[in-house]
């Protein structure tokens, strides 16, 4: 996978051959939260609950102030046609070294690779920060679809937490 980053009118957007991942605004993101579409073209009409769950926790950490840039929720889009699939991001900027991340296609999107390459791209992005060399992750014991895309990008189980499943990756 070829991964090319860029910043596009001052957001981050992470680029491979089939998707782009773009950074949304905290103003967008308040947006995604209510159900709105945030101007973007998606698959389904509307984001997920996920993207929306997402959406409101940038919102939140923005009217708090403690929003930093490149640490919130992308768009998932097609590199061919730029629709929308969903939302991936980071739960908060890094502690420690290490930073959780969470995904959400909508439901036309699933089960084409779509999550797994954007769960790639953004790990391998992220990894390559010297602020970060653990990324965490955690699906519930029922999301089978979400356990084979991390474990299909390297990611390995650790310790329930909260019942949750817990997934790592780390950095060379």
């Amino acid at each position: 996978m070829t991964l090319h980053s860029f910043r596009e009118n001052g957001l981050l957007a992470l680029e491979t051959e089939r998707l782009v991942l773009r950074e949304q605004s905290p103003a967008a993101a308040a947006v995604l939260a209510e159900g709105g579409t945030a101007g973007l073209d998606w698959l389904d009409a509307a984001p997920g609950s996920g993207t929306q769950i997402a959406g409101k926790m940038v919102a939140m950490a923005a009217e708090a102030g403690a929003y930093l840039p490149g640490w919130g929720l992308f768009a998932i889009q097609r590199a061919t046609d730029g629709v929308t699939l969903g939302g991936i991001g980071f739960h908060g900027p890094p502690s420690d070294g290490s930073v959780e991340i969470g995904y959400d296609l909508t439901e036309s999107a699933r089960g084409a690779g779509w999550a797994t390459d954007a769960v790639l791209a953004l790990t391998r992005w992220t990894l390559q920060l010297p602020a970060v060399h653990t990324i965490v992750a955690m699906t519930d014991p029922g999301n089978l679809a979400s356990q084979q895309v991390l474990r299909r990008a390297g990611f390995v189980r650790l310790a329930d937490v909260d019942g949750l499943w817990a997934y790592e990756l780390t950095g060379d």
